[in-house]
């Protein structure tokens, strides 16, 4: 299989709360979009990583399923697909662990 490579830019400005930046895509599909904490966690303007993680997710399963659909001799006109993505917390306090991110972690 060929090697996809895909990048995506952040640029960040200020404090976490009270900052705000921009996302910027290889493809330029997304080109210095706004975001921001209150993007993020609230109702402001601007998209945010989990909106986009959601968004990813429901554009490949529409894709895979056409595909499979097609090669069973169903081929779609139109198929529409929702995500959700919820992200919760514990203790206030997000953990990440370096060895679910990256298998290869020694510690």
């Amino acid at each position: 299989m060929a090697q996809i490579k895909r990048t995506a830019n952040a640029v960040w400005h200020g404090t976490g709360k009270d900052g705000s930046g921009t996302l910027s895509t290889q493809s330029a599909t997304l080109a210095n979009v706004p975001y921001s904490f209150v993007a993020r966690f609230g109702d402001g303007k601007g998209t945010n990583p989990e909106e986009l993680i959601a968004a990813a997710h429901a554009g490949c399963f529409s894709m895979q399923l056409s595909f499979l659909l097609t090669a069973a001799g169903f081929p779609p006109e139109e198929l529409k697909t929702g995500a959700v993505l919820i992200m919760e917390s514990e203790d206030r306090h997000r953990r990440t662990d370096p060895d679910r991110q990256n298998p290869r972690h020694q510690r």
